[in-house]
């Protein structure tokens, strides 16, 4: 399954465009490596995914084409949400290129 469909039928992310534009901008990983809006997404990826100064890491547990809200969470398992003062995440970001 297409990561920004994963995002969005997880709903991780409420809308696909959403889901596509944050990938594009370099916010998604699968394991450990970036991630295209494109990137395949198979049950037991890990994913990491920076929300302004809140990161989510996720295992994926299910692929479903659709599925209802209630439904939704059983797709994934958080790992892990860290907040990231303002900029931290984005300075360390820039020293690493």
């Amino acid at each position: 399954m297409r990561l920004d469909k994963f995002l969005k039928v997880s709903r991780l992310i409420k809308r696909r465009t959403v889901a596509k534009d944050v990938s594009d901008q370099g916010r998604v990983w699968i394991n450990g490596k970036d991630a295209k809006p494109s990137s395949a997404v198979k049950v037991g990826d890990e994913l990491k995914i920076q929300f302004g100064q809140k990161s989510v890491t996720v295992r994926v547990e299910q692929l479903s084409e659709s599925t209802r809200k209630e439904d939704a969470a059983n797709m994934y398992t958080l790992l892990k949400e860290e907040m990231h003062p303002k900029n931290d995440f984005w300075q360390s970001k820039e020293t690493e290129a």
